[in-house]
C-alpha cells in the first residue's frame, strides 16, 4: 500500500460545532474529538450538570466549549439554543443533531398518541434546529450531520416511534442535502449499530441477564466480535464536517463493523 508523509489536517481550528444530546454517549465523544481538533463545541443538553460536568473537563484540557441547556421537545427551546450559541460563538459551522432515545412505544405496546410523543422526542428537532441554524450555516458554508440508527434499516420490533423517527432522519439527509446545494451546504449521516453509551447500558440492564445479552450481541458483530466505540463514531463524524470531507454529501455512513450488511453468514 502506498503511503505519503502527508497528515491530515481536518482544518477545524476556531470551526463552531454544535452538538445536540451533547452532554453523554455519542454526543460526548463528537464534542471531545471536535475539541481535540481545534473547534469550538457547543453542547446543547437538557442535563445541564452532565453537560457542565464536560464543558470544565474540555476546558481544563485547554479546550474551548460552551453550554447551552435546553428541552429539544420544545420547538422554542430549539431556536433558543441556536440564538444563544451565535450570540456567544458569533458564528456556526456544523451542526450535529444526535439527541434521541430508543424509547420502546411500539405497534402493539404503544398509543398514536404514544407515538407522536416519540417522534417529538426523536425527530421534530432535528427538522428544527437545521431550520434555525439554516441562516448561520448559509454565512459559513456549514454543514450538517445527522446521527441515525441501524433500526431504520433493520427494524428492532417493539420501537416504532424510534424507528420511524430515524428512517426519516435518513430522508431528511437527502432531501437537505439536495434542497441545499445552492448554498454549498454538505448533510450527511452517520449510521451507529451497537455502541456502548449510558442509554445503551440501561437497555442492556433491563434484561434478565445483561452479560448474557451482551455476549449475545457482540458475537454477532463481524468485525472483531466487538461493539463499536462513541469515539469511532465520532472520528466518522469530525472527518465529514471537516474540508477533507468537502465532495461527500446526501449519504448514509455505516460506523458499525459490518453488522447490517455483511453476510449473516459469518456471524
Amino acid at each position: 500500500m502506498g503511503c505519503n508523509n502527508h497528515t491530515m489536517d481536518l482544518q477545524l481550528a476556531h470551526k463552531v460545532v454544535l452538538i445536540t444530546g451533547g452532554a453523554k454517549g455519542i454526543g460526548a465523544a463528537i464534542a471531545r474529538s471536535a475539541v481535540r481538533e481545534g473547534a469550538i463545541a457547543v453542547i446543547v443538553d437538557r442535563d445541564a450538570p452532565a453537560a457542565e460536568q464536560l464543558q470544565s473537563e474540555l476546558c481544563d484540557a485547554g479546550g474551548k466549549c460552551h453550554v447551552v441547556a435546553a428541552e429539544l421537545t420544545v420547538a422554542e427551546d430549539c431556536s433558543r439554543a441556536i440564538q444563544e450559541s451565535v450570540r456567544i460563538t458569533k458564528r456556526l459551522d456544523a451542526l450535529i443533531n444526535n439527541a434521541g432515545v430508543n424509547d420502546r412505544v411500539g405497534l402493539e405496546d404503544g398509543s398514536p398518541a404514544q407515538f407522536v410523543e416519540s417522534i417529538q422526542r426523536n425527530l421534530l428537532h432535528y427538522y428544527s434546529m437545521a431550520h434555525h441554524a439554516l441562516p448561520f450555516l448559509k454565512e459559513s458554508h456549514g454543514c450538517i450531520v445527522n446521527i441515525g440508527s441501524k433500526t431504520a434499516i433493520t427494524g428492532q420490533g417493539g420501537t416504532s416511534g424510534y424507528v420511524a423517527s430515524k428512517g426519516a432522519i435518513l430522508a431528511l439527509t437527502r432531501e437537505w442535502a439536495a434542497e441545499l446545494l445552492p448554498y454549498g451546504i454538505r448533510v450527511n449521516a452517520v449510521v451507529p449499530a451497537e455502541v456502548m453509551t449510558p442509554l445503551y447500558r440501561q437497555w442492556l440492564d433491563s434484561f434478565p441477564n445483561p452479560d448474557e445479552k451482551l455476549r449475545n450481541i457482540v458475537s454477532k458483530i463481524p468485525l472483531g466480535k466487538r461493539m463499536t466505540s462513541a469515539d469511532e463514531i465520532a472520528a466518522m463524524v469530525v472527518f465529514l464536517i471537516s474540508s477533507q470531507a468537502g465532495h461527500i454529501t446526501g449519504q448514509h455512513i455505516f460506523v458499525d463493523g459490518g453488522y447490517v450488511h455483511l453476510d449473516r453468514a459469518l456471524t
